[in-house]
């Protein structure tokens, strides 16, 4: 009668070796990634599991019966009273996976227990859940809370605004996150950060990963180690990653290439990881004029990507300019 649910499998199995016992549910969504449309719940996993499978994670058909099945197991969970605790963190991959848990729980007004963290006693430089041992996850137990029906509430609001046609819900309740979520306000104006910046048209991801090559990481895996040193609340997977550099490094006028002058290879899992992780890296003439803000990336390169439950494209373009915390839209 104790269902833990969490980000993934990393915390998920030192879970279980915890003595405090229960069942542990992976909540396994990259939801900072591909579409996340303001549709009914079935659409919305069918939209997932084929975005998931695009990329190369598996079937669009054991994908979505995954994901249909996490949903199921925890909402039965909800309505049957068993005792649920979610476990997450303070980075843009946990809170939005502890938002969509919530607004769940919120439809079936049913109250799961809290324990969102972003910090530990003796871990300076602490990542997440998925770094502590289980007798460190035991003592986090006793912090946890029950949800609020305000923080209930909250939690829709966002998940409702994160997933609109446009950002600019978003960006107001990320701007004025309520005290009932205090870590979710950081990660989504991180989320927004992925929208192309004026002047440059990167995203923060795209930023950090340009700046890191030209700093001197001359592959995927080096470029990835500083590209994270250069995050706040480090937040990304090293295949995500892989998936933002190889976009960079398609095309005639690409940011990045190899050290022989090619286009970048298929990122894994689609393509060869060792080829992918082995093959050198510089920038080019045009990913060095995008870095200083001479140029910009948006009229560089293809632009097809969602943030949420937008579609940024060249036809529908929002920016975010970090520094001023802004939402600009310059939608032709």
């Amino acid at each position: 009668m104790l269902l833990h649910v969490t980000n993934g499998e990393s915390a998920g199995n030192t879970l279980r070796r915890t003595r405090i016992g229960g069942a542990v549910l992976p909540w396994q969504d990259v939801l900072h990634e591909g579409p996340v449309p303001a549709v009914a719940r079935a659409e919305l996993l069918r939209a997932r599991a084929s975005f998931l499978a695009d990329c190369g994670w598996g079937s669009r058909r054991a994908l979505f019966a995954g994901l249909a099945r996490r949903d199921r197991e925890y909402v039965d969970a909800l309505r049957a009273r068993v005792h649920v605790v979610l476990w997450f963190e303070h980075d843009l991959y946990d809170q939005l996976q502890l938002l969509d848990a919530l607004a769940l729980a919120n439809d079936v007004a049913a109250a799961p227990e809290l324990i969102v963290v972003d910090s530990f006693p003796g871990r300076p430089s602490f990542g997440g859940l998925g770094e502590l041992r289980s007798e460190e996850l035991e003592t986090l137990w006793p912090q946890r809370r029950v949800a609020a029906p305000e923080a209930l509430a909250a939690a829709a609001e966002a998940w409702a605004a994160f997933r609109a046609p446009e950002p600019s819900a978003l960006a107001a309740w990320a701007l004025g996150a309520p005290p009932e979520l205090p870590l979710a306000g950081a990660a989504l104006r991180r989320q927004l950060e992925e929208l192309p910046a004026p002047g440059d048209g990167l995203s923060g991801t795209e930023r950090r990963a340009l700046q890191a090559i030209a700093a001197g990481a001359t592959t995927a895996p080096a470029a990835f180690a500083a590209s994270q040193a250069l995050e706040g609340a480090p937040f990304l997977g090293d295949a995500w990653f892989f998936r933002v550099l190889a976009a960079l490094g398609r095309g005639a006028a690409r940011l990045v290439e190899t050290a022989h002058g090619d286009p970048l290879p298929a990122p894994p899992p689609l393509g060869d990881p060792q080829l992918f992780c082995r093959v050198g890296l510089r920038l080019t003439r045009e990913g060095q004029r995008v870095l200083e803000g001479d140029a910009d990336r948006v009229e560089l390169l293809e632009l097809d990507r969602w943030i949420g439950g937008t579609h940024v494209t060249r036809d529908n373009l929002w920016r975010w300019d970090p520094a001023n915390e802004q939402l600009l839209s310059t939608r032709s």
